[in-house]
């Protein structure tokens, strides 16, 4: 059963290629400006293009990444179906996590448009009335890549580099974080054979900053600073409720694998 990956060069795509060639899965991964036919049936289509901590100072490229390329590769393509990835970072501000949640944003502030972008990626699937078009919401993946400016690998960056964590955001925030591994094994079976068209993607669980410094100090013996802490971006717990319930989703203790992602930074 043939895969495309659209993405396949960025973090979620380059591990997702890995893991369809270690399960013995084909996969077709089209360069950026790919000219799709509608006569060329591309299998089961995951949608890896975006940004994201970049986001702000390439606000065009995020509306093309996530509306625009996403807009052209819909309308050009056959598929057995299609799986677009946003983020849970949608709920940021919101009430719950529960995928049926009424989400905020506000179009004035700049920090929104991630979120905006991501929305009419959705809204752009949902609206084609195809139930095998669907919408994999992402929380914060974590793996080895170090070149990301995400929050975990900077502090480890910091950590390991300079021998102290600066923090700037309230070690009280909390976030919902992924092992890429547990996502580049489910995101296939949904794909193949999710019987809803949205599902989150996530750890289930929300770890604060401080949890994650403490841990990062205790394996480096690096020093911390804090700057005033400033407002942050309050999230719900994510459920995961639909992908427990539908597959053998058991998502892995972030923290216990914090000790092997410092000692991989280290030998970089």
């Amino acid at each position: 059963m043939k895969f495309t990956i659209l993405g396949s060069n960025g973090f979620i795509g380059s591990h997702l290629v890995k893991h369809l060639r270690a399960e013995g899965d084909e996969y077709f991964l089209p360069e950026r400006g790919f000219a799709f036919s509608r006569e060329q049936n591309l299998g089961h289509v995951i949608y890896c293009i975006g940004l994201t901590s970049d986001f702000r100072s390439r606000p065009m490229d995020t509306v093309h990444a996530h509306v625009t390329e996403l807009a052209r590769v819909l309308e050009n393509t056959s598929f057995e179906s299609f799986l677009y990835l946003s983020s849970t970072r949608v709920y940021a501000g919101s009430d719950s996590g529960d995928e049926g949640q009424t989400l905020k944003v506000n179009s004035s502030n700049p920090s929104d448009l991630y979120n905006l972008s991501k929305l009419m990626g959705e809204a752009i699937c949902f609206s084609l009335n195809n139930e095998t078009v669907r919408v994999a919401r992402l929380s914060n993946v974590i793996g080895n890549d170090f070149s990301s400016s995400n929050f975990i690998f900077s502090l480890i960056r910091e950590a390991v580099n300079s021998g102290q964590i600066h923090l700037r955001t309230p070690l009280s925030g909390a976030k919902d974080y992924v092992a890429i591994d547990d996502v580049v094994g489910i995101l296939p079976a949904i794909a193949r054979s999710g019987r809803r068209q949205l599902y989150n993607v996530a750890g289930g669980v929300n770890l604060t900053n401080q949890t994650i410094v403490d841990e990062i100090m205790r394996l480096t013996g690096c020093a911390l600073v804090v700057d005033p802490s400033p407002d942050c971006l309050n999230f719900p717990l994510i459920s995961i409720e639909r992908l427990t319930g539908e597959f053998d989703y058991r998502p892995r203790n972030i923290m216990s694998g914090m000790g092997k992602l410092i000692a991989k930074c280290k030998n970089k």
